[in-house]
């Protein structure tokens, strides 16, 4: 299986960073072929705007869907745009790993996602072309998640309330909106606190969940 590792964290040392391992040297020893796209280590530019396209079919003003379909046919795209696009299509499935940060994905991942999940790419406002019809249907996403609170706070009854409602603007209004099959999320809670006997079963657990891929 071809799989996009999209990963989303600035500290090399970290626990985030030990599970992007896991999770490739897992994939590897599992005969998958695995391209990552490391946001920090890219220095990934997050803001969607003008300078996206080589060339605009309006130039006295910007209306971004018009534009990202014109430069989905056209090839018009910057580099890096076309490149992470590139991988998208070369994929069977996206995985994403990142650190909640206000109950959402840090702002370079949502930047990636609005650069390169552009219409006319990844999704077709014109003729409907969305969640049964958007265009990437036939791929799977998930996501690897950490959050530095615990668990009790994003229950039911907890302070934030539960993680997966307020995920749903990832899985459902991201994900499904653009065909994608969602798979359930491998959430960690509390690991800034955890102990290192508890992140090494953390590791563990990652690698049975890729491996049953």
């Amino acid at each position: 299986m071809n799989i996009l590792y999209i990963y989303a964290h600035p500290e090399p040392a970290s626990f985030n960073a030990a599970l992007k391992a896991t999770a490739l040297e897992t994939l590897d020893r599992s005969g998958h072929e695995v391209k990552v796209s490391d946001l920090y280590v890219m220095h990934f530019k997050p803001v969607l705007d003008a300078s996206d396209f080589l060339q605009r079919k309006k130039k006295d003003i910007l209306n971004l869907f018009p534009e990202q379909i014109n430069a989905s046919k056209t090839g018009t795209f910057v580099p890096e745009i076309i490149e992470e696009m590139e991988k998208v299509k070369w994929a069977d499935l996206l995985i994403f790993q990142f650190p909640i940060y206000f109950t959402g994905m840090p702002a370079i991942m949502k930047g990636w996602i609005d650069r390169i999940f552009a219409a006319g790419f990844a999704f077709d406002p014109i003729t409907q072309g969305v969640y049964d019809k958007g265009l990437l249907k036939g791929k799977k996403v998930m996501m690897t998640i950490t959050t530095g609170a615990d668990e009790s706070l994003y229950s039911n009854s907890g302070a934030h309330g539960d993680i997966n409602d307020l995920l749903k603007y990832i899985t459902h209004c991201i994900f499904e909106f653009t065909g994608l099959e969602v798979l359930p999320s491998y959430i960690m809670f509390a690991v800034n606190s955890q102990s290192r006997e508890a992140g090494k079963q953390r590791l563990e657990i990652y690698g049975e969940i890729l491996k049953d891929l």
